[in-house]
């Protein structure tokens, strides 16, 4: 089974899938407008990474003459001539999303408009001019191409123009390119309220100022994009990561470029004129052609219509979540540490305050005198955040604090680097993980002296350390005080600063020591215990679905008679409802407001439920080259939160989207019913307990809707009880 393409996605295409899900957000009119401007920003600034890491990938591999192929047994080649068909379509129906229909929707229902030069009147006209030589012109600087300006270091991303002009002494047309300032707001104001000038525009209407004697015969836009992954060397103990990533991120400003954007218009003379001089720069085996030209309209960068979606108009736009603090933290007089100490603590971020729970944490962990010692990973944070500033001031305070930072979380490398030498600066021990891999695990441990011990408190999380994505991806966080998962990880961060070789843990799932190992063993077992009549089934939610070898025990499982429902937010390279391999499998997407990112997962077990969450995705690279880790969650009351949770997002019929068997995907609709949108009914109610959304009605829309029964009948079911104490703890909607 396993040797059979037919039975794979290709992964590629499936990302160009999940992104297509994301500009649909920016078609679909249920959604407010700057919304769905806000969706087509996100859309474009997901293709620049997938140029810069995957198709860049794959044109290596061309060049490298390799090939091995993915289980869908595509070669390389192949990959980029399909991904340039899907890209062409996806970004035809964004120019038509943008001009034919945001725009004059924007201006009809909210006075927000780009105009032209052209369209200004002579004082705005004067306003326009006056900004450009006091905030613009100074920053500019204009290099000319010709024998004695060799053609100009273009940076990735960075928005140019590429201007023509003639020198009417000699008679010679000259080339020049002018950058544009990222320095400076894209979209300039001329003195109408929610009217813009883009400001490239406002730059060639003055390009006489700086080619003065010259004729401007044409100027137009363009962008490239360029290999930005890093590629680390084998290293030992001996070399300085710190030193070596710093130089891998000087040196990928100068990677080959993997795409050339460019306005719809920009005559073929200056195309050609680009390729020959960008094909200079390019590595002999990866040539430059036309075919790496896009043409993306009259307006390039849509990444910067983010700031246009953030215009300050209610109205045009979700109303601003507004997260609790759960009920387990409110009392004011109360450590943090008492009530984790009570009883296990389960955390729903966005819609629990990531303030009021995590960053709260760690700042009563700094100040506390009985806190010995706080150790913590970080794979991406943000700016001057509270742990930072915590964990500075515990170091002040003389305790001992350990910080695994990752360096080569991508993109975000410069950031991590500037976070490890300011906390160096302070006292903190910093390590930078293991090598050849990442670590990818959102893990901290604060030591605390109590009466009589030495007890460890305990946060493990799906998400990162960031108070921003905090308040836009779905994450659960559980806080613990039990013996065994601090012991867990204690060893975990043993591993992770000294040389430790440890593999075996108490409670934790941890790759790359027992990860794999164990969801097989898991599958496996719901397999058994589908031919051996016992209740069989798995929901698993996760960012994506990649690993063959877990595909693998999926389809078998499903064989076997395990009824599967997988809530895979991205990727996934498995077919579902494919007859005698994958019929009892069913996939959907969540694709909303908030960037689902939690990964949950839950076995049957012939009737007595396990539920775990973490880090990981099920991705070879999860699995072998990262660290990560996942927690079972064992109390009753907790996995009733869970199970309610995982109960809306398959009830959804708004947000969620239905994958088939040839890798496409439908949007589930009401037809006729309520309409269930879960990002919706989570704020003000994190784990969907007030939703109604019941396991026996789930199993009646899926047997109706699929003709199949429903694995929700084996499911784990709550105790009443329990379900109504914890309704009668949440927050009402006004609090």
């Amino acid at each position: 089974m396993a040797a059979d393409p037919s039975l794979y996605i290709n992964r590629e295409l499936s990302w160009l899938e999940f992104n297509a899900r994301v500009l649909h957000e920016a078609f679909d009119d249920r959604n407010r407008l700057l919304e769905r401007l806000k969706f087509l920003a996100i859309f474009s600034t997901n293709l620049d990474e997938f140029y810069m890491v995957r198709v860049a990938g794959l044109r290596r591999q061309v060049a490298a003459g390799v090939v091995q192929t993915p289980p869908d047994g595509m070669t390389p080649q192949g990959q980029l001539e399909a991904i340039q068909e899907r890209v062409e379509s996806l970004l035809a129906r964004a120019r038509y999303c943008l001009h034919d229909l945001l725009l004059p929707a924007l201006e009809r229902e909210g006075g927000i408009r780009l105009v032209t030069i052209g369209e200004l009147t002579q004082e705005e006209s004067r306003t326009v001019a006056e900004f450009f030589e006091t905030h613009v012109f100074p920053v500019l600087t204009p290099l000319a191409v010709d024998p004695g300006h060799p053609f100009p270091y273009i940076s990735n991303l960075s928005l140019s123009l590429a201007v023509e002009l003639f020198d009417p002494e000699s008679g010679v047309e000259r080339f020049a390119r002018v950058k544009v300032p990222k320095s400076l707001p894209r979209w300039v104001r001329f003195g109408r309220e929610r009217e813009f000038i883009p400001l490239e525009d406002v730059i060639g209407a003055n390009l006489g100022s700086l080619f003065p004697g010259m004729e401007v015969r044409g100027y137009y836009a363009f962008r490239v994009s360029r290999y930005s992954d890093l590629e680390l060397p084998n290293f030992d103990e001996n070399d300085d990561l710190l030193e070596m990533i710093e130089e891998q991120v000087f040196q990928r400003r100068f990677a080959e470029v993997v795409r050339v954007e460019v306005q719809d218009d920009m005559p073929a003379s200056l195309r050609g004129l680009l390729v020959d001089e960008l094909r200079d720069d390019q590595p002999s085996e990866m040539p430059l052609t036309e075919a790496d030209f896009v043409e993306v309209g009259p307006l390039l960068e849509l990444g910067d219509l983010m700031s246009l979606a953030t215009l300050d108009m209610p109205e045009l736009r979700d109303p601003p979540l507004q997260p609790h603090t759960p009920p387990e933290l409110r009392d004011p007089t109360r450590s943090i540490f008492d009530a984790i100490r009570e009883r296990d603590i389960l955390v729903h971020h966005p819609f629990d305050a990531f303030s009021s729970t995590v960053e709260q944490f760690i700042s009563c962990a700094a100040v506390d005198d009985d806190v010995l010692a706080i150790k913590m990973t970080l794979y991406r944070t943000s700016g001057d955040t509270a742990i930072v500033r915590a964990l500075t001031e515990a170091a002040n305070n003389g305790k001992q604090v350990a910080v695994l930072i990752e360096l080569q979380a991508r993109f975000d490398e410069a950031n991590n680097i500037n976070f490890a030498r300011t906390l160096e600066s302070v006292g903190v021990h910093v390590a930078y993980g293991l090598a050849g891999l990442k670590t990818h695990t959102k893990t901290a441990l604060v030591v605390r002296r109590e009466a009589d011990e030495i007890r460890r408190y305990a946060h493990i999380s799906s998400g990162n350390y960031n108070s921003k994505t905090a308040r836009l991806y779905t994450d659960i966080g559980l806080f613990s005080s039990t013996s065994a998962i601090g012991a867990d990880l204690t060893d975990l961060f043993n591993a992770l600063t000294g040389f430790s070789r440890q593999s075996i843990y108490r409670k934790l799932l941890v790759a790359p020591a027992n990860m794999r190992m164990r969801f097989r063993e898991l599958i496996e077992r719901e397999t058994a215990c589908a031919r051996a009549g016992q209740p069989a089934a798995i929901i698993a939610k996760m960012n994506a679905l990649v690993d063959a070898e877990l595909i693998e025990a999926l389809y078998e499982a499903s064989q076997a008679g395990v009824e599967i429902d997988l809530l895979v937010r991205g990727i996934c390279c498995l077919r579902p409802g494919v007859p005698g391999v994958s019929e009892r499998i069913r996939v959907r997407s969540i694709i909303g407001r908030f960037l689902e990112h939690s990964r949950i997962f839950f076995f049957a077990n012939g009737g007595k439920g396990k539920f775990y969450f973490g880090s990981a995705d099920w991705m070879p690279r999860n699995f072998d080259r990262r660290v990560e880790a996942v927690i079972p969650v064992e109390d009753p009351r907790l996995q009733t939160r869970l199970h309610s949770l995982l109960m809306l997002y398959l009830a959804d019929n708004r947000q969620a989207w239905e994958l088939a068997a040839d890798g496409s995907y439908t949007q589930r609709r009401p037809d006729g019913e309520q309409e269930i949108a879960s990002h919706e009914l989570l704020i003000g109610d994190p784990w969907g307990l007030r939703s109604g959304v019941l396991a026996s009605d789930i199993a009646t829309t899926e047997s109706t809707e699929a003709g199949t029964p429903s694995m929700i009948e084996a499911d784990f079911t709550p105790d009443a009880e329990e379900l109504a104490d914890d309704q009668s703890a949440l927050p009402s909607s006004s609090s």
